[in-house]
């Protein structure tokens, strides 16, 4: 149920007069694994998502699925399956004839159908729903529904557009511990899409950072938070604090000391993340600083404190 997926020097151009919508996306998802497309509003995550599944075609670049070119292939011949924002199921069939729809539409029985369909609805923990119908869900269950439906159809790669973000916060991590327990269960290949770092995070084996289009790094997430490739991927994972200073002989000389640093001589930004920086009391040797607001942020404190001309945000327990 899971096939290598290779998106090269993919190109999508929406508008003649504006910049490309993706532009020349080189990317790999090994078969088996979890990667998150993670970027704001219109850099280009749901066109890749898009271009993947052969619902939008290419201005350049390919798609392979096992090095097998399926840039011309139709959509419902790629062996893939995708999962929306919004559940989609049929109003008019019963949960159980949702989710045995690829099934029916394969030309198997209506028997086998429901079978295979049930062991899918037992996976996503909706077992006993089969008969209800898709109007007598909640938006989790119509969610778990609309990912065994997915599943069903038995894809070499899952495609998932921001399913789980129009969820509350508990069911939202409900459905994270679910797609966790179904990857060991059937290995899927995956490729997410996603605003939120944290659900990155939480689900990915690597996460690609996608900005006006074009990949800025593609690494683990604990890659990404400590070496971020820009200053751009620093802040879409949420940091904060960027220090201006100069490099002399392998120091960073900044209002917040000296730094050993690889770079040449010359200016450069110190990026630190408020969750790595301490407050302690004065009189040690810390480098002395003023706290100039503190504000909650759910279970901690977000702390500002300013030494010389530059500001620093602390992330700490109350």
């Amino acid at each position: 149920m899971s096939a290598h997926l290779e998106l090269r020097g993919l190109t999508r151009q929406h508008a003649s007069d504006g910049p490309p919508a993706l532009d020349a996306l080189d990317l790999d998802v090994r078969a088996g694994a979890c990667v998150a497309l993670l970027g704001p509003s219109g850099s280009g995550k749901t066109t890749a998502l898009r271009l993947a599944a052969g619902l939008e075609l290419p201005d350049g670049g390919t798609v392979l699925l096992d090095d097998k070119d399926v840039a011309g292939v139709p959509p419902e011949k790629r062996s893939t399956a995708m999962v929306f924002q919004r559940p989609l199921l049929f109003p008019h069939l019963s949960v159980l004839d949702n989710v045995a729809f690829s099934a029916r539409v394969a030309g198997r029985s209506r028997r086998e159908s429901r079978t295979d369909a049930q062991r899918y609805l037992e996976l996503v923990q909706l077992g006993a729903y089969g008969r209800r119908g898709a109007h007598e869900l909640s938006g989790g269950q119509a969610q778990r529904v609309a990912l065994a439906r997915a599943l069903a159809a038995r894809p070499a790669v899952l495609l998932m557009d921001e399913p789980f973000s129009a969820l509350d916060v508990a069911l939202r991590e409900n459905m994270h511990v679910l797609l966790r327990d179904l990857r060991t269960e059937l290995q899927p290949t995956i490729l997410l899409v996603t605003h939120d770092p944290l659900e990155a995070a939480a689900l990915a084996d690597t996460v690609a950072v996608l900005d006006a289009g074009r990949l800025q790094q593609h690494a683990p997430t604990s890659e990404l938070y400590t070496r971020p490739a820009t200053l751009r991927v620093a802040r879409l994972l949420g940091g904060r604090n960027e220090v201006a200073g100069t490099v002399t002989a392998g120091t960073l000389h900044s209002a917040y000391g000296q730094t050993p640093t690889t770079l040449s001589d010359g200016q450069a930004v110190l990026v630190v993340r408020q969750e790595a920086v301490a407050l302690v009391a004065p009189g040690g040797p810390e480098l002395q600083a003023e706290v100039q607001d503190v504000r909650p942020h759910g279970a901690r404190l977000l702390v500002t404190v300013r030494r010389q001309t530059e500001s620093l945000l602390a992330e700490v327990p109350p």
